[in-house]
């Protein structure tokens, strides 16, 4: 498994578009955080409170989400589109050993861009905003839970991208899923609809970064439930990965 693993390190950080995905990563948390922070900070009739700051800085994340998606696509569809699959697979014929392999790299990855991306945005947002109290606790909770939010949209990525195996599909997949159907489930009516709209993939999986609650799911409640529906992406492409042919 080492083995594994430090091929699949190789080739992730070869990659140029891993680096580039990365880097605009870190800009998106990075750009939103100043651009809202001056913003908020001309338009407020007063001090800003810390968690507020806090939380304004954080706002990137709906786009950062995207990329971070966009990479776990890139990870496993662009060897598809190139063949290189199939070197991967002889020289790993088990290929959930494969598979696993990329998952554990990409994960390892992207917890560390994302924490670094979003500490350092929250730090920037403070900075501009300089509000009157912020207690540390807050900001090492919501630098952790966007950090472990956007790697999980990562991984979902991955997910759809081992389960499509088209670029451009898995993709658009990954943005209906991540952005657009969670805003149209809040749509949906009664309280089957709510239950719904509350326990839909990043609907769930953002109560991490807020530390909030949206009624019955609470931050780790609900970041449990987006990792659930990425567990069904995963375990649906292993399986499918398993039965096609490369």
């Amino acid at each position: 498994m080492i083995n594994i693993l430090r091929s699949e390190w190789t080739k992730i950080r070869s990659v140029r578009s891993t680096v580039w995905t990365l880097v605009v990563t870190a800009l998106l948390m990075l750009g939103f955080a100043v651009l809202i922070g001056f913003s908020l900070k001309s338009s407020a009739q007063g001090p800003v409170p810390g968690g507020d700051a806090i939380m304004s800085s954080l706002n990137g994340g709906i786009f950062a989400s995207l990329s971070m998606a966009t990479l776990g696509v890139l990870v496993i569809s662009s060897e598809y589109r190139t063949g290189g699959i199939r070197t991967s697979l002889m020289a790993v014929p088990k290929r959930l050993s494969l598979l696993t392999g990329k998952i554990v790299v990409f994960v390892a990855i992207s917890l560390v861009v994302c924490v670094v991306a979003s500490a350092g945005a929250i730090a920037a947002g403070l900075v501009i905003l300089q509000p009157p109290s912020v207690e540390a606790s807050e900001v090492v909770r919501a630098a952790l839970g966007s950090g472990l939010y956007l790697a999980a949209c990562g991984l979902f990525g991955l997910g759809l991208g081992t389960l499509i195996r088209h670029t451009p599909g898995a993709i658009v997949s990954a943005i209906a899923l991540i952005m657009v159907l969670p805003t149209v489930s809040t749509q949906l009516p009664g309280t089957w609809g709510r239950t719904v709209s509350e326990h839909f993939t990043t609907n769930a999986g953002q109560l991490i970064v807020s530390g909030g609650s949206n009624g019955s799911l609470g931050p780790w409640s609900g970041y449990a439930v987006y990792l659930a529906w990425i567990a069904v992406a995963l375990i649906v492409g292993a399986v499918l990965l398993q039965r096609r042919d490369a």
